[in-house]
């Protein structure tokens, strides 16, 4: 029997309301997001789930990298609730999230996109790449990590690294990390996009890493779409504009749910 893909994280299991589904950004990982589930669990049960290439240093995933590879996963583990749930999605998850909804509308209920945009297409990763391939596999204190990536990322990675007896591990692989980033600019996803019809909530950070103007045609093009601008937050606005994320959050769940 495969290993669930969904960790319970509180809220009411017996609640009436759409389970709530937790889905990181590419180098992320479903316990990234400690510090949002003491509010979020007030609207229900609360469940983070870890993509494929991003569940621990050594576990691979029999399938070729590609979005189809992790919205089919994706897939299976809302599947496992038994009824539609509301996908929260940072970067990698919230286009993994659309996906999901344009593909299988049957498993989801509403969207929040927290900075990604459909296009990336003639970007590529080489200006990342020596940097990535750099880190070391793993850091043996808390400073490091936060020298390195600073002090938001740093507690987010933190997070998301395997914890060892002696420090914190990669919890995938950098070549991996590489392939997935680099498929974005070999494709758009505006179709997909085109095709959901579930409320949608899409927050771009004035940091952000989607190109200019993308989520506003998103939110123009959207079928009940809600658009939110989040100035002088970085692209973890969940964690660098935590109260602005959390207002619009909580105000797209309340809303969703007077409204259904």
């Amino acid at each position: 029997m495969r290993a669930a893909l969904l960790t319970a994280r509180g809220g009411p299991a017996d609640s009436a309301g759409a389970p709530l589904v937790l889905v990181h950004g590419l180098m992320g990982r479903g316990s990234t997001w400690s510090r949002q589930l003491p509010w979020l669990t007030r609207f229900g049960a609360v469940y983070t789930y870890d993509a494929p290439w991003h569940r621990g240093h050594e576990v691979e995933d029999p399938h070729p990298v590609s979005t189809e590879r992790f919205v089919a996963d994706l897939a299976d583990a809302v599947a496992e609730l038994g009824r539609p749930a509301i996908l929260i999605g940072h970067s990698m998850g919230g286009l993994h999230s659309w996906c999901l909804a344009a593909a299988r509308p049957e498993l989801v209920k509403a969207v929040v996109v927290e900075d990604m945009a459909p296009d990336f297409k003639g970007q590529t990763t080489g200006a990342w790449e020596p940097w990535l391939h750099a880190l070391p596999l793993e850091f043996t204190s808390a400073q490091q990590v936060h020298d390195e990536f600073g002090p938001v990322a740093g507690q987010y990675f933190l997070d998301a690294f395997d914890r060892t007896p002696s420090g914190w591990r990669l919890h995938g692989r950098p070549a991996r990390w590489l392939e997935i980033a680099a498929q974005w600019g070999t494709r758009d996803y505006w179709e997909q996009w085109r095709a959901v019809r579930v409320p949608v909530l899409l927050l771009e950070a004035g940091g952000t890493v989607a190109p200019p103007g993308q989520m506003k045609r998103m939110a123009e093009l959207g079928h009940r779409t809600t658009y939110l601008h989040v100035p002088g937050a970085g692209h973890l606005i969940h964690d660098d504009a935590p109260e602005e994320y959390r207002a619009a959050v909580e105000s797209f769940l309340s809303t969703f749910a007077q409204d259904t």
